[in-house]
């Protein structure tokens, strides 16, 4: 996820490396129940439309690569890199990012001709590909009219453009513009769950670059040099227009994270503000620190943790008790351990919670190491 995602540099705000830890420590917390069949209702994804905690996540991510990215390009010009070096850079991030969300989604069986090519990983690096791009050639204007035209002409296009046996502005999950692209694009590759559509798809990425300009345009404000109690200011400020705005944008396109619509990368780009508000103002100029030091030890290697339980993840999944058609370690662990100590509803929340220690075990043992994984 490169440097300037969670490598620790002069410079950097430790709210935004909190900020982060928090959001991946969150991701692991409703990635990994211990039986999808008893999940607490806020650590489940909105079954379409609208939005529950778990919603705030990925958007959050994006919106954290676009902030981080102001801060390590500037600093890359400042010191007298070329584009051309810059562009070297970010071109082998983004190679790298994309493949290893690749190879979470092969691994363990390396199934080449049915493998999921979209990702949580492959849209981010698109994303911070773009992003990078727009930055490197447009002014801060210039990236701030970039986002508003994305999020416009994506709303035009679901909205208008007619999809063959549904017709026009149908938002369904197999009626919308954004799955009728993935079926023809990207046919038996697609998400496992729905097999028709994909939350990561194609035109649904669109969207998400303007999230991560919004990240990318505060930023801007925030090494704009004025006053911190003015910054923190600001970004509450704006986070609550935000939010009024895509709460307005919902009654004419619905917030819905599967879709990416516009008023969901409007709206979480408030919610983005008020959360970064809140680590900045503590930490940057209040100068609270030191409660917030184990996010800081999950942000500082974000991309080394994620691949570590990701593949963690899978092993537990596909390694049986036993032999071939026995339980698997997860399934095993489940029916003897967390649901009989805890029952089905804590036990499912208590095996999400060790996943959340043994990632915090896991960087915390390179943090002690000083080991910070750049890409």
């Amino acid at each position: 996820m490169s440097d300037n995602l969670q490598v620790p540099l002069p410079g950097r705000l430790t709210s935004l490396d909190a900020f982060r830890g928090f959001t991946i420590a969150a991701m692991f917390l409703v990635n990994n129940p211990g039986n999808w069949s008893y999940v607490l209702p806020p650590l489940e994804h909105a079954k379409w439309n609208g939005w529950t905690f778990t919603d705030l996540i990925f958007p959050f991510f994006l919106f954290i690569v676009g902030v981080a990215m102001v801060f390590s390009i500037t600093r890359r010009l400042e010191r007298g890199a070329t584009r051309r070096s810059i562009y070297a850079k970010v071109i082998r991030r983004t190679v790298i990012i994309f493949a290893l969300g690749l190879f979470l989604n092969l691994f363990p069986h390396f199934d080449f001709a049915h493998v999921r090519i979209p990702g949580v990983l492959q849209r981010i690096a698109v994303c911070y590909f773009f992003a990078a791009v727009i930055m490197l050639h447009l002014g801060i204007r210039g990236q701030a009219v970039v986002a508003g035209v994305l999020l416009l002409a994506y709303w035009a296009a679901m909205k208008l453009i007619p999809v063959p046996g549904f017709g026009a502005g149908v938002l369904t999950p197999d009626g919308n513009l954004a799955a009728y692209i993935d079926r023809h694009l990207l046919a038996g590759h697609l998400w496992a769950v729905s097999k028709t559509w994909d939350p990561e798809g194609i035109l649904s990425t669109v969207p998400a670059i303007a999230t991560t300009l919004f990240g990318a345009l505060t930023g801007h404000w925030l090494r704009s040099g004025r006053d911190r109690r003015e910054i923190a200011a600001w970004l509450f400020v704006v986070g609550d227009f935000a939010l009024v705005l895509g709460a307005i944008w919902n009654y004419a396109f619905p917030i819905n994270k599967n879709l990416w619509t516009s008023s969901y990368a409007v709206f979480m780009a408030g919610m983005a503000l008020n959360f970064l508000g809140v680590f900045y103002w503590l930490m940057d100029v209040k100068g609270y620190q030191r409660w917030a030091k184990p996010f800081v030890v999950w942000g500082m290697n974000a991309i080394a943790v994620y691949v570590f339980i990701g593949i963690f993840a899978r092993i537990m999944i596909y390694t049986h008790v036993g032999g071939d058609g026995s339980p698997s370690l997860k399934a095993w662990l489940w029916e003897n351990v967390f649901n009989p100590l805890a029952g089905p509803w804590l036990g499912s929340l208590l095996h999400a919670l060790v996943y959340v220690a043994i990632s915090y075990l896991f960087v915390w043992v390179l943090y002690r190491r000083k080991i910070f994984i750049r890409i």
